[in-house]
This record gives C-alpha cells, sequence and structure tokens, in this order.
C-alpha cells in the first residue's frame, strides 16, 4: 500500500468512501507517522488507542453506508480546545494535567461528522506568541529548514504545532485558532492553508480564551479545498455561545474552483511597508498578476487606519487577556501553590504557572485597564478599531469583493533568532494580520512560493463579513497558479 499520508483530505474521503483502505488502515498510519517525529514536538499529548477506537467505529458506519463528511479522516486538536476525558493545557503549567468533562462545540463537531482525533497539538502558551516558543512544553520545531543549513526554523505561532504537524503530515488537518494571525501566519511560515473565519461563523464555546472579542476557531490544512471541507464541519450556530452567528453555514467545498472572473480585488497601498523585504513585495506583485490573469479585476484602495492595527491590538488583546485569565487562581482546578494567606496563594501559583510572555500580557493588559489609563489607551484602542473597521467597510460598499495582501513580513526565522531582547521584534510579525481579527473579517492563507533561502511564503486574501465562499475560490485560483512546495523527501529519511 501507498504511503496513506501522502494524501489530501478530500483524496483519504473519497477512498475511504470506495472502501480503498479502511478508517482503522489510514489512522494508523498517521499514528506511525506521529511516532517518528517527536524532533518537532508538535504534540502534547498523543491519543493513539482513542483514535483507533474511533476510526473502527468509522469502518462500521461506512460499511452500514452511514458514512459522515469526515468519516474516518485523522486530525490533530490545537491544545486549546477542551477535549472531554483528554488533557487540555492551553501549552501552560497552570493547565497541566487539566482532564475537561466536557467537549468543545467546534471539537464535537468533527466527531459528529466522523473525524478522529491523533492527539492534542502544541502552541504558544495560552496562544499568545508569533513563533511557538513560548509553550510550557517547549518550542514546536518546523520540519522546514533553510537551504545548506541546519537551523531549527519556528512553524510560526501560536498554532505552530497545528502547522508544522499539517506540513510534515502528521494529520490530515487540524484545528487551529487565530487572535491577531495565530492561524494564517504559521500556515504562511510551513507551505499550508489556514483561514481565519469571519468573527462568529465558528463556537468559540469549550476554547481556552485569549482575547474574547478577537478570538476565532478555525481549521489548517494541506490545500485550499481540504480547508474548505474542515471549516464546513467546524462552522455553526451554537447556543452556548452569544457570539456564535446564527446563520445557515454553506457548503464551502462548492466554491473551491469557481470562477473569478469579475471579481474586484482591492490593493491597499497601505501595506507596503518602509523596508519591507524585496521577496514579499515580489510574491505580492506576482499574486496580483495570477489573479489578473484569472479574471479578476485589480483596484488600487485605501485603508487609511492600518499603521494604527498594531499598537491598538497589543492594547485590546492584553487587556482581555488580563480579565480572561484572571480565573486561573490556583483554587477551583489547575496549579495550586500553598500560601500563608489567599493572596500568596494567588501570587505564588500565578508566578509559577504563567510563563514570561504570559506574564508580561497581563501587565500590560491590567495596566491599560487600571484608573488614569483606561481612555488614555483601552478606550481610544476601542475607537480606532471601530476606524479600521470602517475603512474595510467602505471598501466593500465600493464594490472590491476581497483584498490581497502578504501574509507575512519575512519568511520563517530561527528559534530565537527574535525577539529574545526586545518583546516587540516578535509582535511586528503580525503586521499584516491584526487588522483581519480588529474588523471581524475572514482571512485566508494559501503558499505563493519559496523564499531564496527555500522557505515558504504566503499570500493573505481578506473577505466580506461571511463570504469565506470568496476567498475560497479566490484561494484555489492562486492555489492552482502558484508552484507547487512541499518539504523534500530527504525530510523523511
Amino acid at each position: 500500500m501507498t504511503d496513506l499520508t501522502r494524501l489530501t483530505l478530500a483524496d483519504a474521503r473519497n477512498k475511504l468512501a470506495a472502501k480503498e483502505f479502511s478508517a482503522v488502515e489510514l489512522t494508523q498510519s498517521f499514528i506511525d507517522a506521529v511516532s517518528k517525529a517527536k524532533s518537532l514536538n508538535a504534540f502534547i499529548v498523543e491519543t493513539p488507542e482513542k483514535a483507533l477506537a474511533q476510526a473502527k467505529a468509522s469502518d462500521e458506519k461506512i460499511a452500514r453506508g452511514e458514512a459522515g463528511p469526515l468519516e474516518g479522516i485523522p486530525l490533530g486538536i490545537k491544545d486549546l480546545y477542551a477535549t472531554e476525558g483528554v488533557q487540555t493545557t492551553a501549552a501552560s503549567h497552570i493547565l497541566e494535567g487539566f482532564i475537561p468533562p466536557y467537549e468543545s462545540t467546534v471539537t464535537s463537531h468533527l466527531w459528529r461528522d466522523g473525524a478522529t482525533m491523533l492527539g492534542k497539538l502544541n502552541l504558544d502558551e495560552f496562544a499568545m506568541g508569533s513563533s511557538n516558543e513560548t509553550s510550557y512544553f517547549g518550542p514546536v520545531v518546523s520540519p522546514w529548514r533553510r537551504k545548506d543549513s541546519d537551523a531549527k526554523i519556528v512553524p510560526g505561532g501560536s498554532s505552530g504545532g497545528s502547522a508544522a504537524a499539517v506540513a510534515a503530515r502528521l494529520c490530515l488537518g487540524a484545528t487551529a485558532t487565530d487572535t491577531g494571525g495565530s492561524i494564517r501566519q504559521p500556515a504562511a511560515f510551513t507551505g499550508t492553508v489556514g483561514i481565519k473565519p469571519t468573527y462568529g461563523r465558528c463556537s468559540r464555546w469549550g476554547v481556552v480564551a485569549f482575547a474574547s472579542s478577537l478570538d476565532q476557531a478555525g481549521p489548517i490544512a494541506k490545500n485550499v479545498r481540504d480547508t474548505a471541507i474542515l471549516l464546513r464541519s467546524m462552522a455553526g450556530h451554537d447556543p452556548k455561545d452569544t457570539t456564535s452567528v446564527d446563520m445557515p453555514v454553506p457548503d464551502y467545498e462548492k466554491a473551491v474552483g469557481a470562477s473569478i472572473k469579475g471579481k474586484v480585488i482591492g490593493i491597499p497601498r497601505e501595506y507596503r511597508l518602509d523596508g519591507m523585504s524585496p521577496e514579499i513585495i515580489a510574491l505580492w506583485e506576482q499574486g496580483i498578476a495570477w489573479l489578473r490573469e484569472a479574471g479578476a479585476e485589480i483596484r488600487d484602495i485605501s485603508l487609511p487606519h492600518t499603521r494604527h492595527a498594531l499598537p491598538a491590538y497589543y492594547i485590546v488583546a492584553p487587556a482581555e487577556a488580563s480579565s480572561n485569565l484572571a480565573r486561573y487562581d490556583g483554587v477551583r482546578y489547575g496549579l495550586r501553590k500553598t500560601g500563608k494567606d489567599i493572596s500568596d496563594l494567588y501570587e505564588k501559583t500565578r508566578a509559577e504557572g504563567f510563563g514570561k510572555e504570559v506574564r508580561r500580557r497581563i501587565m500590560i493588559g491590567t495596566y491599560v485597564l487600571s484608573a488614569g489609563y483606561y481612555d488614555a489607551y483601552y478606550l481610544r484602542a476601542q475607537k480606532i478599531r471601530t476606524l479600521i473597521k470602517r475603512d474595510f467597510d467602505l471598501a466593500y460598499a465600493d464594490g472590491v469583493d476581497a483584498i490581497l495582501t502578504p501574509a507575512t513580513p519575512s519568511p520563517a526565522f530561527a528559534l530565537g533568532e527574535k525577539g529574545s531582547a526586545d518583546p516587540v521584534e516578535m509582535y511586528l510579525n503580525d503586521v499584516f494580520t491584526v487588522t483581519v481579527n480588529m474588523a471581524g473579517l475572514p482571512g485566508l492563507v494559501v503558499p505563493g512560493g519559496l523564499s531564496a533561502d527555500g522557505l515558504p511564503l504566503g499570500l493573505q486574501l481578506i473577505g466580506r463579513p461571511f463570504e469565506e465562499e470568496t476567498l475560497f475560490s479566490l484561494g484555489q485560483a492562486l492555489e492552482d497558479a502558484a508552484p507547487k512546495i512541499g518539504l523534500p523527501e530527504s525530510w523523511w529519511g
């Protein structure tokens, strides 16, 4: 039998339906792949027994003609999603050993549709990071390497485990979350496809919160079609989440391959930053040419408040994080350090339980919400957020269907190469992605090619609210035109 891990999700689905192999055989092939790729540190917890039990149940359903849309498909789950009976840590010491008695809505949708769980994927602690170096369980290592270098490369963050696992063929797809670019940036860094849906499209219930008004669940997969298939299962209204939108979920796969002739693509001049890498500019221009050749109309647009997005984001996100993380106090669940009184217990538990980056963001958030600074920082940032959304609204009202930008300001970098002295250097990696979260819009990243160093580069499409279908059709046009990239065969030995 050929290596089943080489299949796309769509191909595996079709071959399972045709009974060319069993779900147990497919799942076992990925369990074997995971066991051989420990050096990536992509998984915090592996669940092979659970996966095989689910796969056996899938084979029985397929035999009865009762297969679901994802029947027998092996997935990795970002360890931010609560999974009943399986440890959920958010990659933090403070939640180590926490086993939820409930299932997140998104993962329950996946199991409803027949998927199997290979394990829980590593991430930046509480999803706070752009490189997957802040995890209590150690950094994730990308399977990619620069030409003529053995330096370990970051997979991006916070969903670095998800992106690395998909890129290294350790699963057919993975759940991820995006607060300021945490699906799209790691997808760009690893040559995979990721979509951050419109805010409210996927339920946040059972997903550990970072910044509640920005967080959104979404998938990372090998290609545009696979990503569309996963999003259809993940999305849907949830009465348990008051921010979940009660709208029908389209069949996103039908949009893949649809004509983009006549679609108007906006090119925002504000994304042309000083000192921008020439190869990022060249990739952007190539993406414009690909869409034009596919029949799209290209239009220069202005998003004037873009330059304020990054500083505003790094006020809003930490402020919400400081509120959300107040629940981790050592009293009800998770790590508990004894103290002479309740205040001492809180202090010792949080000091030991939270990592450096999480403590930094909690302190920033507490500061900007404090008396005397709320108006000067947090309130002003929210006003800027309104202006950022208005920029997009005006562009879309003027007939723009989607916006094309770079995904990242550079290719992936090596572990320890950025942010060690100045955390702002790391924050700048989100410069092209945070506007999408601030405005609650959908954003899709697809691979566009390789850098001079041989590392993946991505292009980002930003869509109208709840028009993910347009992004999938445009994304497929880019995928069809772009050179096919993948890990060199030498990576598998």
